[in-house]
Parts: structure tokens; C-alpha cells; sequence
């Protein structure tokens, strides 16, 4: 059993990646804005189940409980869908916030919690690899989830010879959930937040045992 800790969780992958675990029989601390969102979880799973109102992009007071931390799942994102040139302050410091710089603050404050294998799963996208097709509209969103995929492989550089941690990060493709409706609207995606999620459990659960600070594409299409 594994004390797992997964950021927005409140609907899509999130959310069927919270139902996963649970039903897995792990515990699972949930960091999200919308608690309220995962009620029916707690009625059926109170014992294993522990929600926190967080929000990232404002974690200058936000105090963790002190539960260890065998995988951390950096899931929560934001997206903005808008030409370059109508890019405001107010969309950078909103998808930068909730994509960069909310899930280093959090990944800062659980490092003295991490047992001595913790995996680290950050939630990507392929849009954020180089070499990948990339879309008009999604600059700050691509831009964003492609630090990510950087900051992965740093982070295995800074823990890697003195821990046994393990760092990686999952680069999805289209997956049919509200965020893919807010980028490509009635676009239909081959793969449902489910089987997402049944993917990144066992790829958190499994693969830190033979791969540390990599970036994995998991895509059946683009979009």
C-alpha cells in the first residue's frame, strides 16, 4: 500500500486517477481547489481518502500535513487558448502558476516527506516536447508543460547520486477531457481519462524501478 499524493484531481484524468488508487487500496492525499468535487469518494472511502483545498497559485501560506510521501503525481493544469499576440500577464501568471511554478512549490514542501523511494510523476503533454506538432493557440500552454519536462530531468540531477528517488514525467497526447474540449473543441480523442489513468497508476507504482529523469510520450494522437 502507497501513500499517494495527487494535485487536480477534482475532474478527468485526475479524477479517474484518485478512483484508481483508491480502489487499488492505496491512501491518497488530494491537492485541489474544488474539494466538493470528490465528495462521493469520501462517503465510500474516508479512511484512505484525504482532500485539501489548494490552490496553486497561491501557496505562499498553504501548510502541508505531515503523511509521508511515496508518490506525488503533479496532475493539475491550466490552459489558455489564444493567438501570441493576445497573451496577457494575467494568462502567463495563470498557466505558468498552476503548470511550473505551483508544482515546484509543492514537490519544495514534500521533499522532507518522501520516503526513501519516492517516484515523482509529472503530468505533461507532448505539446511540450521538442521535435513535437505544435498548434496555434497553445504557445503558453506548450511553453509551460515543456519546462516541465526539463525540470523533471533536473530534479533526477539534483536527487539522483545522493537518493533513491526517482523523477519522470508522462507526456500525453489527446485524451477526451474538458481541457482537450477548451484546445481543439469537438475534437473526438482515441483514449478515454480511465484509461489514462489505469496507465499512469501502474507506471507509478511500477516504473521507477527501471527508469529515472525521463520523459515518456504516452500518445495515440496528436491531437
Amino acid at each position: 500500500m502507497k501513500n499517494v499524493w495527487i494535485t487536480g484531481a477534482s475532474r478527468g484524468i485526475g479524477f479517474e486517477t484518485v478512483q484508481a488508487f483508491l480502489e487499488g487500496g492505496h491512501n491518497v492525499v488530494v491537492m485541489t481547489r474544488n474539494t466538493e468535487a470528490l465528495s462521493e469518494l469520501v462517503s465510500t472511502h474516508n479512511e484512505r481518502l484525504h482532500l485539501l483545498k489548494v490552490d496553486l497559485l497561491d501557496l505562499s501560506s498553504t501548510i502541508l500535513p505531515d503523511y509521508p510521501v511515496d508518490i506525488l503525481i503533479n496532475n493539475a493544469g491550466a490552459l489558455v487558448n489564444k493567438p501570441f499576440d493576445s497573451i496577457t500577464q494575467e494568462d502567463l501568471q495563470k498557466v505558468y502558476g498552476t503548470n511550473v511554478f505551483g508544482p515546484i512549490q509543492i514537490i519544495q514542501k514534500l521533499l522532507p516527506q518522501f520516503s526513501p523511494q519516492t517516484h515523482v510523476v509529472n503530468i505533461s503533454s507532448v505539446g511540450g516536447v521538442t521535435g513535437s506538432v505544435k498548434f496555434p493557440g497553445l504557445s503558453a500552454y506548450s511553453s509551460s508543460k515543456g519546462a516541465m519536462t526539463i525540470l523533471t530531468e533536473c530534479l533526477q540531477a539534483e536527487y539522483g547520486e545522493k537518493t533513491d528517488w526517482a523523477f519522470n514525467c508522462l507526456a500525453l497526447g489527446a485524451v477526451q477531457t474538458e481541457m482537450l474540449e477548451e484546445a481543439f473543441p469537438g475534437h473526438q480523442a482515441p483514449v478515454s481519462p480511465k484509461d489514462m489513468a489505469t496507465y499512469i497508476m501502474g507506471f507509478s507504482l511500477n516504473n521507477s524501478r527501471v527508469m529515472r529523469g525521463r520523459v515518456v510520450e504516452v500518445a495515440l494522437s496528436t491531437p
